[in-house]
């Protein structure tokens, strides 16, 4: 993945986000690791040195912008700025099973978006003066289609998405690539009753090893597997709003 060789994992205290911290580390980069659980980040830590990479723990909240700013002056500090941003932080909608709570929306909002946005505003004037850098936003595949019981998360990723791909329009010209991720269903390490029925399941290495070639090629838009992604992107996502409610209200 050279020349990259400074990255930041936003959202790594475990299952995508450690997995792209420790395997970045073995792809020869530094990499610094946010998220609110000091523990979890450190064993997150434990793993990019095991795999050779120096780690940088800096624990706090990405919607927090003075925790966000505090962070990137410490990465500043340290390696004098960043190469790669991949802004993975991200939560679903389940709060207390209230799907259509306004408090969930916009936490869930604040997270999955507004985080992204509160990154975006401190790595972007560096990558910009320096010509050179990638940022990387994980949405999902719900992004195409307001899934059931999912409102919140659909509607945070499909604004990720927007968010991403306006700024890598803006971005034409300036040396800074914008990289959107669609990922299907990975494994993420938690229950395993809660993957039952999930549709091409992949591993988590595999799937992060997916996420992290897309970037390493800076393509617009990754989106795996081809079986479910394609099916999503220019099936589901095109069909009129009468046939999709239909549809999908017989598969829920």
């Amino acid at each position: 993945m050279s020349p990259l060789r400074r990255a930041l994992v936003t959202g790594a205290s475990s299952g995508l986000g450690r997995e792209m911290a420790r395997q970045l580390a073995g792809r020869g980069f530094e990499v610094a690791v946010t998220g609110r659980r000091e523990s979890d980040l450190q064993e997150t830590a434990r793993r990019v040195r095991a795999n050779g990479g120096e780690c940088l723990v800096l624990v706090g909240s990405v919607t927090d912008r003075e925790d966000v700013r505090r962070h990137y002056a410490a990465i500043r500090e340290a390696w004098g700025g960043l190469d790669l941003a991949i802004l993975n932080a991200g939560i679903g909608d389940a709060v207390d099973g209230r799907a259509f709570c306004a408090e969930t929306v916009h936490r869930v909002l604040a997270t999955n978006v507004e985080g992204a946005a509160n990154w975006l505003e401190v790595v972007l004037p560096d990558m910009i003066a320096a010509g050179a850098g990638t940022v990387a936003g994980i949405s999902s595949l719900a992004a195409w289609r307001g899934l059931p019981r999912a409102g919140a998360y659909s509607a945070s990723k499909a604004a990720l998405s927007t968010l991403l791909e306006s700024a890598r329009v803006d971005l034409r010209g300036t040396g800074v690539s914008v990289v959107i991720v669609h990922p299907g269903f990975v494994k993420n390490g938690g229950d395993p009753a809660g993957d039952k029925g999930k549709l091409f399941l992949l591993e988590l290495e595999d799937g992060v090893g997916r996420i992290l070639a897309g970037i390493e090629r800076r393509r617009r838009v990754v989106h795996f597997p081809w079986q479910l992604s394609y099916l999503m992107r220019y099936g589901v996502h095109n069909l009129p709003g009468f046939a999709y409610d239909w549809l999908i209200s017989r598969l829920s």
